[in-house]
């Protein structure tokens, strides 16, 4: 219990020669003070965190010399920032997030040779991905792609514009877009901590067009016509417009600038805060298990025994020790430093030889009646599943109903759970590859070499090995079906 709280013994009624007491919060304001702390730990329902975006609000910022109108993010723009909050503190959600990130990332991107399927020996491509850290910038478009289905790639170009060199990826909780053109084009994506208000802190990119990326990075270098209109501008001079954003982005019903995760739903839902409030009641349950839970009886006797033993007199010391006696008795029954201790008190016997007159008697009321502490197991593992429910992960693929009687698959069921959870990553892939294709598509690559995302197909013991490489773009004779 809060260390600023305390208990006291509350008299409750009489039971023949006995006053029974009840242990509770000594007065209104712990109480309020009790009921206060459990409201700041739960805060408020998460229905409005992450609402439907159908409403467009719009800001204006002033970014070097001009001014961008982007589209905010939520409501209060800041929505992206929540959703990551709400997955941070809530521990099957973030090791579902945890697991999806990982399926989803697979054994990363691969650069193989069209014609033998293996990966390349190009030096150029091998250059190019130990200078960007590949693997890392797939994991970081894998976590922003799970977490908020889109993410930002900035591209630079050499300064003759002849090749792209160098690849970052952006934050997709700091990315904001600004509104759309005459075309439906997204014309910049502002990147930037919009938690702390200040625009000095903001970058505007170009933002190549979501469906032809390619076509317009070709265009803006005078090497094209433009995409819409057929015109064609000059190509621009050297060291100039040599950085540009790509945006993957999975799209969600209703989608116009930013897209809603579906997973979101549980927030809209109950089930987000009914886990919650389950973990708060069990944590203030345990803490402060004693006020509910005992109850003391007390002989009319042993206070005036307590007072004799010590020469206590006096009427206001007399009721001081009184006080003080109750004070030691309720913290043996709810400091946790004294579970498990024996207390020893004196006894007399009842007149007729038969029986024991006990001076202080301490009953647990839940004794007998359930387990200690498995207050809510059923809600607790209803709450979890729908979370992962919602997550699209099996409960058993990340341990968050364990137990043999929580329906614990078979090795088997389970390689063929991660195997269609593998499968299911295509979609994914299949967005995110496409900053990789502008890529080898604009520096001629594309003719010699493809990408691939190779997955990990878990076999059985009897195959002498654990896991294998496997490739839903390859055939079975091991050729590649991979398409640009």
């Amino acid at each position: 219990m809060n260390e600023g709280m305390t208990n006291t013994m509350v008299p409750v009624g009489t039971k023949g020669e006995y006053d029974v007491f009840s242990i509770a919060p000594c007065s209104i304001e712990d109480a309020m003070q009790l009921e206060a702390e459990v409201t700041t730990h739960y805060q408020h329902d998460t229905e409005g965190i992450y609402e439907s975006m159908d409403d467009i609000n719009t800001t204006f910022v002033r970014v070097g010399n001009r001014w961008y109108e982007y589209v905010d993010f939520g409501k209060d723009n800041l929505a992206p920032y929540r959703n990551q909050q709400l997955i941070e503190a809530n521990m099957v959600m973030s090791g579902c997030q945890l697991f999806n990130i990982q399926s989803c990332y697979g054994q990363g991107i691969h650069f193989l040779d069209r014609e033998t399927g293996e990966m390349t020996k190009d030096k150029e491509i091998r250059d190019f991905c130990l200078r960007n850290a590949i693997h890392h910038q797939w994991l970081r478009m894998a976590t922003d792609i799970k977490y908020n289905f889109f993410s930002v790639m900035v591209i630079y170009l050499s300064r003759d514009h002849s090749k792209i060199v160098q690849i970052r990826m952006r934050n997709a909780c700091d990315c904001r877009f600004t509104k759309r053109n005459e075309f439906g084009q997204i014309e910049h994506v502002l990147v930037g901590d919009f938690r702390s208000g200040r625009s000095q802190t903001i970058e505007a990119i170009p933002l190549l067009d979501e469906i032809d990326p390619l076509g317009d990075l070709e265009y803006r270098l005078g090497k094209a016509p433009h995409i819409y209109t057929s015109e064609k501008i000059a190509e621009p001079p050297m060291g100039s417009c040599c950085k540009f954003a790509i945006l993957c982005l999975v799209p969600t019903p209703g989608y116009r600038y930013y897209p809603i995760p579906y997973y979101t739903s549980i927030y809209r839902d109950a089930w987000y805060d009914i886990y919650r409030l389950i973990g708060i009641g069990k944590r203030y349950m345990i803490k402060n298990t004693s006020a509910p839970r005992i109850q003391v009886e007390v002989h009319r006797t042993y206070w005036d025994n307590v007072c004799r033993e010590e020469n206590i007199t006096d009427k206001v010391k007399r009721a001081e020790r009184i006080k003080e006696e109750r004070r030691k008795i309720t913290e043996f029954c709810t400091k946790p430093e004294n579970a498990g201790k024996a207390w020893v008190t004196s006894y007399d016997s009842l007149p007729d030889g038969k029986g024991e007159r006990r001076m202080v008697r301490v009953y647990n009321l839940m004794e007998g009646k359930s387990k200690e502490g498995g207050d809510w197991i059923d809600d607790m593992g209803e709450a979890s599943n729908s979370l992962c429910f919602s997550m699209g992960v099996h409960p058993n693929m990340v341990g968050a109903t364990p137990g043999k009687s929580q329906m614990n698959n078979s090795g088997s069921d389970k390689r063929e759970l991660f195997t269609l959870k593998q499968a299911l990553e295509k979609m994914f892939h299949d967005v995110m590859e496409v900053p990789f294709h502008v890529i080898m598509h604009y520096n001629g690559w594309d003719e010699k070499f493809s990408i691939n995302v190779p997955m990990i197909q878990l076999t059985t013991l009897d195959k002498n090995k654990d896991a294998e490489e496997k490739t839903v773009n390859t055939d079975d004779n091991g050729n590649n079906n991979q398409n640009n």
